[in-house]
């Protein structure tokens, strides 16, 4: 029985900057519908992988497949099925929301209608109704993430990567766009890369890989990898793996 390849299948990636070693021999998969968070500090290599992912960086070594599409050779059929949300804010912020997303739309190259359609839905998903003629620079930070992640999901892709999409929010904003993309996930079986350094918005039935000067020290959920660390908890499984504290 044939099976459907997995949403993103990375093997041996490597990636470096001159000397400096970015990324080292990575290899891991998603499943379909799943939510995995990226884990790692500041530098550990998160952002190059999304740039190479999103194919704005060029591969040097290995390879990057979505949906069975290799994204060296096949770019142009694999990159429509993802939607991402990168670190650094993309909106233009002096279009108003809707606006925003209507650019968007047109690069896809949607029909006004179905644009339309789809820009009126995702402003529902996230109750920004109210707000999409206001100029996208008056929103709140969190309120332009709900824009970032509605723009997005315009052109309905099935494996949505968010680079540290929650980092200066604060608590109330960070939950809500976590369930928000939790709920997309579980009900939508879309399949989620969450990239972060806040161990705290890790669900302990979720995936999770660790990444750290650019190498994978483990990747499972959280009772697997406390119990490879012999750890109580996540938190003290990263710093023992990082080596921010001592293994016991």
């Amino acid at each position: 029985m044939s099976t459907s390849p997995p949403p993103l299948d990375i093997r041996t990636l490597h990636y470096a900057y001159g000397r400096h070693v970015a990324l080292n021999g990575l290899s891991f998969s998603l499943a379909q519908g799943t939510f995995t968070v990226l884990l790692g500090l500041n530098g550990a290599g998160k952002t190059t992988l999304f740039s190479l992912i999103t194919h704005l960086y060029t591969l040097q070594r290995g390879t990057i497949s979505l949906f069975g599409y290799d994204l060296a050779r096949q770019s142009l059929k694999a990159l429509p099925f993802m939607g991402v949300v990168f670190q650094q804010p993309t909106l233009d912020l002096d279009l108003s929301v809707y606006q925003n997303l209507r650019y968007h739309a047109a690069l896809h190259g949607m029909a006004p209608s179905l644009a339309k359609q789809r820009i009126a839905e995702e402003l529902e998903r996230a109750s920004l109704q109210k707000l999409a003629n206001d100029k996208t620079r008056r929103l709140s930070g969190g309120q332009r993430r709900r824009v970032e992640i509605a723009r997005m999901l315009l052109h309905r892709p099935r494996l949505l990567l968010l680079d540290e999409p929650t980092v200066g929010l604060d608590i109330e904003s960070r939950q809500n766009i976590l369930s928000h993309v939790r709920h997309l996930c579980q009900h939508e079986t879309i399949t989620v890369l969450w990239a972060t350094h806040l161990i705290d918005e890790i669900d302990k039935s979720e995936k999770v890989i660790v990444l750290h000067q650019g190498q994978l020290l483990a990747q499972g959920d959280s009772q697997h990898i406390t119990k490879q660390t012999k750890t109580a908890s996540i938190r003290q499984a990263f710093d023992v793996l990082v080596g921010l504290a001592p293994q016991t």
